[in-house]
């Protein structure tokens, strides 16, 4: 594909040498015709005026019109009166092209995890937010700045925070980061500079990732199992670990809620082994037929680094999330930060700021309420009609179920049986420490998928599930 320019000349690096004994205008042809033939330049890109290019390269016009000239008629280049000199076609050999990645087949229903409705991404209340933040942005702030962030987005997410999920939340404890993946990983190499060589995680939850993390900070990373109550706080007291990755308020896959017991003594865990918890609040504004939970973070905010993100709120995309820092903590973290990039992108953030503070983030959110909770609705109605069989767990919040099979069909047989009907269905193996497909457990969401694709899929592979 060819640039396509507008306006001004486009640039173009070349050079002559002007300590050589070759003519000045024969060293800019072979510049040229080396650039066509290597494919720097493409078929129908647009060169620079031979006034812009004289001036470039300290050459007289005359010069250049000349050098054009001779491409043009050796069918390197092609003018046409009105229009600027361009590649000509047939001036160079394509390069041989790549094979084509195989297209994914279109499914008739995808449930696929951890995506929220990206159509309903509120595009017109961001472009106004970005307008406004825009149009008021002081010339101070696109300076680097503070590397925890925008202290406006700072002081509307503490106050956020604050109203929304009972955090112990202020301006100067937020570190802005680009999404969880970075504040888990700022989170864990301030700790294991602390000295923390080992940290542990919800079984099943999220292996790979954490993992991954750690092993990156030179950190030995543990699961400790989940039952109907959260995370098993006396197993977790077992190990060696002096930090932990929770997701309290839904825990990710099975949906259920850390006890108020279970809290406590988790609380309790931290002060006695001058541990920290890591809390991923990452769906909690989304809730239908429970009472709110606040954060982990409010019961101890010096032993809890909270973080959150607009990644399901909003879009992953936006790569916007925060980290509520305990005092002890919030420099160092600020310091990684500060290594890391210097600080996350300001006028998305001066943007996000805007929208929380006008009421339209709320108003979105009230918004994907009422539909996620009409996808669950269309979910648990196509099981009950086409597999009874299935128990439902994990809709009290989030968009994601998660279904108990029974019957001899295994985790992957269903799944590749499933994709045989164009329906995309997934396993919790991927979330489980061992990989264990057993028992039997798929997760499905419906984040970015229709009520009516809902009731297809279901229908679709409803005997695979359960049904009669």
């Amino acid at each position: 594909m060819s640039l396509k320019w507008s306006g001004l000349s486009p640039d173009l690096l070349l050079t002559v040498d002007r300590s050589s004994a070759r003519p000045l205008r024969a060293q800019l042809e072979q510049r040229l015709r080396d650039a066509i033939r290597t494919g720097r330049l493409r078929v129908g890109e647009r060169l620079p005026s031979s006034r812009e290019l004289a001036r470039t390269l300290g050459l007289s016009r005359g010069l250049v019109q000349e050098c054009y000239a001779q491409l043009q008629a050796e069918g390197y280049l092609v003018t046409r009166i009105g229009s600027a000199t361009r590649v000509a076609a047939g001036a160079a050999a394509p390069p041989a092209p790549a094979a084509p990645p195989a297209a994914a087949p279109r499914l008739l229903a995808d449930f696929r995890w951890g995506v929220p409705d990206l159509g309903a991404f509120p595009i017109g209340d961001w472009l106004w937010a970005t307008r406004e933040a825009a149009r008021a942005v002081p010339a101070a702030a696109l300076d680097y700045g503070d590397p925890r962030g925008s202290p406006a987005l700072r002081e509307v997410m503490a106050g956020y925070l604050r109203r929304v999920r009972a955090a112990a939340a202020e301006p100067d404890r937020i570190v802005i980061c680009s999404g969880y993946a970075q504040g888990l990983r700022l989170a864990l190499r301030t700790l294991a500079h602390a000295g923390v060589r080992t940290v542990a995680y919800e079984d099943p939850g999220s292996p790979a990732t954490i993992s991954a993390a750690a092993a990156s900070e030179g950190m030995s990373a543990i699961p400790v199992p989940v039952d109907e109550h959260g995370i098993d706080v006396g197993a977790l007291a077992a190990t060696d670990a002096r930090a932990v990755v929770v997701t309290p308020a839904h825990q990710w896959p099975t949906g259920v809620v850390l006890a108020p017991e279970r809290r406590l003594a988790l609380i309790d865990w931290a002060g006695r082994r001058d541990a920290i918890v890591i809390e991923d609040d990452y769906d909690a504004e989304f809730r239908y037929d429970r009472e709110p939970v606040g954060a982990l973070q409010g019961l101890a905010a010096d032993r809890v680094i909270s973080l959150g993100t607009v990644s399901k709120s909003l879009a992953p995309a936006l790569r916007i999330g925060w980290m509520l820092c305990p005092p002890a903590l919030c420099e160092q973290i600020a310091a990684h930060k500060r290594l890391d990039d210097r600080g996350s992108p300001t006028l998305e953030q001066l943007a996000l700021a805007r929208l929380i503070e006008s009421g339209r983030f709320d108003r979105h959110l009230r918004r994907m309420r009422a539909t996620y909770a009409g996808r669950r609705a269309a979910l648990l109605g196509a099981l009950a009609e086409h597999a009874p069989g299935v128990t439902v767990t994990g809709l009290a919040a989030g968009f994601h179920a998660v279904a108990h099979l029974g019957g001899a069909a295994g985790e992957q047989d269903v799944i590749a049986a499933a994709r045989a009907r164009s329906v995309g269905l997934y396993g919790m193996s991927a979330c489980r420490s061992s990989g264990a497909a057993t028992p039997v457990r798929l997760i499905l969401g419906f984040g970015n998928i229709g009520e009516r694709s809902i009731a297809e899929g279901v229908a679709a592979v409803g005997d695979l599930l359960g049904g009669r």
